[in-house]
This record gives structure tokens, C-alpha cells and sequence, in this order.
């Protein structure tokens, strides 16, 4: 069972229909604009490697409700039971050739617009996490529960995984305590330039990304050298 924050809590980022009505366009545009590129991605995948085109695991959503993200598998199958399971790190042999180049781009996550025209998920918002991490969630922690799951989110354009799991989710909670339509249209816009120019904290330190818990401690921010 899930740890749940206080549901009665009701924040606008969870109940804007501003919000909702800018996700159900942009998911419905993007599917629109990307079903043929994916198209072509699916095929590049099943020629690749063998294992289905999509990666789905389960991950805990909107006031602790578990959903299944869609995904391109960027990994040989099975590759949650090898390695550094969970993890990943920049020289990962379980990512496959075409695999690198979606996750370098991160065209891996846009069919997560799907979750998004569904309602599961919203363009902008905390990273989808799984429940193994969410039951060690402390009680400000889980207050990232509080918003639907974004393919994008403050925590992507301030560092992602170059960033400690504590300070992540400090940045959810910030988001959720200060959001307006207006901070979602500049993460928006801040987020191809992230992803695609810069690159920044697409791996975390020493090219691993770290899982929830790990060194540093969840609850300690990372200390500068």
C-alpha cells in the first residue's frame, strides 16, 4: 500500500481547469504532429532489439494512484533485472544503440503524451516515480503526490539528475506550492533547450544516476565541494 499525504489538500495545480485544458490541446496537437515520427521509432526499435517497443512499469500518480507510463524501451529486455536494475549510467551496456539516441534526445518519454490526453499525467509536473521509492517518501515528500506526474517539470530545467533526489523533490513541492499557467508555459519553453542543447544532468554524478536513497541521503541536500 501506498503512503498517502493529506488528500484533503487540494492545490490549484490539481484542480486548474486552465491547466487541464493546456494538456488536453498540447497532448492532442503532439499526437497529431508525432504519430508518423513514432511510428518509424517503433520500427527502429523492433529492428534493434528483441522486446516490445514500449517499456511499462508501474509508477504512483495523482493522490498515490498507481499508473503505467508509456515509454520507448531504450534497454535490451528484462534489463530492470540486470545491472544497476532501476538505475542507469551514461556507459549502461543494457542501453541499446537506438535506445542511446532516444535517451540523449528524450524522445523516449514523449509518448507519454498519451498519459497525458488520458488524464494521468499532465505536460508539466513532478517525474513519475516508482512506489518503491514513494514508500520512503517522508511526510514533505509526499507531498509531490499532490500534482499529476509531468513529462517535463522545474527539477528537468533546473539540473535532473545532476541534481541530489532531495533537492528534486524540494523543487516538486515549490512547484506545487507556486504554480501558475505562466511557470508551466517557461518550463515549457526552457525544456527543449535543456533536453536537446545543453544536455544538462542527463546522468548524475560520475555518469550514474543515483536512486532514491542512495548516497547522498534522500533527505540531505548535496553538499557543494
Amino acid at each position: 500500500m501506498h503512503p498517502e499525504p493529506d488528500f484533503n489538500q487540494s492545490p490549484p495545480v490539481s484542480r486548474s481547469p486552465l491547466k487541464r485544458l493546456l494538456d488536453i490541446t498540447g497532448s492532442a496537437l503532439g499526437l497529431a504532429v508525432l504519430a508518423g515520427p513514432f511510428f518509424l521509432i517503433a520500427i527502429a526499435i523492433k529492428l534493434d532489439s528483441r522486446g516490445p517497443v514500449f517499456f511499462r512499469q508501474e509508477r504512483v500518480g495523482l493522490r498515490g494512484k498507481p499508473f503505467k507510463p508509456w515509454k520507448f524501451r531504450t534497454m535490451v529486455e528484462g534489463a530492470v533485472n540486470m545491472g544497476l536494475g532501476l538505475s542507469a549510467a551514461r556507459d549502461d551496456p543494457r542501453i541499446t544503440p537506438v535506445g542511446r539516441f532516444l535517451r540523449n534526445t528524450g524522445i523516449d518519454e514523449l509518448p507519454q503524451i498519451i498519459n497525458v490526453l488520458t488524464g494521468q499525467m499532465s505536460l508539466v509536473g513532478p517525474r513519475p516515480t516508482v512506489p518503491s521509492q514513494v514508500m520512503r517518501y517522508n511526510d514533505e515528500q509526499r507531498r509531490r503526490l499532490l500534482a499529476r506526474p509531468g513529462i517535463t517539470g522545474v527539477a528537468v530545467v533546473k539540473g535532473r539528475n545532476a541534481l541530489s533526489w532531495a533537492e528534486r523533490i524540494a523543487l516538486d513541492t515549490w512547484y506545487i506550492d507556486h504554480w501558475s499557467i505562466w511557470l508551466d508555459v517557461r518550463i515549457l519553453a526552457l525544456t527543449p533547450w535543456k533536453v536537446l542543447v545543453t544536455r544538462e544532468g542527463l546522468y548524475g554524478e560520475d555518469g550514474v544516476n543515483e536512486d532514491f536513497g542512495s548516497t547522498p541521503q534522500a533527505g540531505q541536500p548535496r553538499k557543494n565541494p
